[in-house]
């Protein structure tokens, strides 16, 4: 039953019935979750998670970017990032539904984030209205789940490039969205950016965790495994400095943090 509800909860195209799904998954983590241990249920290749008609996917370089001093450029930053949560949410469901025989932390920890990515969303969805927007009224890309894909026959390469590459990724650029923010004056985007940013430091850790509890079921040393991993997916991490601190408090080490330095675009 447990992987029946976690798929149906991925698969959900409606983002209010997706995020009333997850949030019940969430509320029953104290339940038997024996099934976890037990179940011999195949395990689907969903291609395509559950999400709405809009936002139209296009490419990456095709998504608006706008000054933050405008409102229209704030627009499209909350709308970005608000894109960035609903595909977030999507991911954790996947990797709760996806990756079997593990422990039960494992599925309760993927839970309770896709639970916390499903109320960042929400968050972000109400400011839009502030503005008479809703989500999907712009562009967006679709590059995180594509590595989910990717990455979906590996927990180690799972745990490697999508908590600790993509989303991690939030934690270098979060602080200099506040900073500009705060110059524009909207002090409540940057209030829900602040709720984002201290909970997404949990999400990475949470991702450094199984990244290496799945290496070291499997042997392998995990910082050299994740610097072979940056290069085998020919990883950047996109302009401006790695957020250390944050970084550091997500479970990355000073070899790990020097590897991803060495990948970065100057700015």
């Amino acid at each position: 039953m447990f992987f029946q509800l976690v798929k149906a909860a991925l698969l959900e195209r409606d983002p209010a019935e997706k995020i009333r799904m997850v949030n019940d998954l969430h509320r029953r983590l104290g339940d038997d979750l024996s099934e976890i241990f037990s179940s011999t249920e195949p395990v689907d290749v969903i291609a395509v998670p559950g999400r709405p008609d809009r936002p139209e996917l296009v490419h990456p370089s095709q998504v608006a970017r706008r000054k933050l001093t405008t409102q229209a450029g704030r627009i499209a930053l909350i709308h970005a990032v608000c894109h960035i949560e609903f595909n977030a949410i999507n991911l954790a469901l996947d990797a709760a539904y996806r990756f079997r025989s593990l422990p039960q932390e494992f599925y309760t920890d993927w839970i309770q984030v896709a639970s916390e990515e499903a109320k960042h969303f929400s968050l972000l969805c109400d400011r839009l209205q502030d503005f008479n927007c809703r989500y999907g009224d712009y562009c967006a890309h679709n590059g995180l789940w594509e590595m989910a894909v990717k990455t979906g026959h590996s927990l180690v390469e799972r745990m490697a490039l999508v908590p600790r590459v993509l989303e991690a990724r939030g934690l270098d650029v979060t602080p200099g969205m506040i900073e500009r923010l705060n110059a524009a004056g909207d002090t409540d985007t940057v209030a829900i950016l602040e709720i984002i940013l201290r909970e997404e430091v949990g999400h990475v850790e949470i991702g450094s965790k199984w990244f290496r509890y799945a290496c070291e079921q499997q042997r392998l040393q995990p910082e050299n495994t994740f610097i072979e991993l940056l290069k085998q997916y020919r990883i950047t991490t996109g302009k401006g400095p790695l957020h250390l601190d944050a970084r550091q408090r997500a479970g990355f080490d000073i070899k790990e943090l020097n590897a991803l330095r060495e990948i970065s675009a100057p700015r």
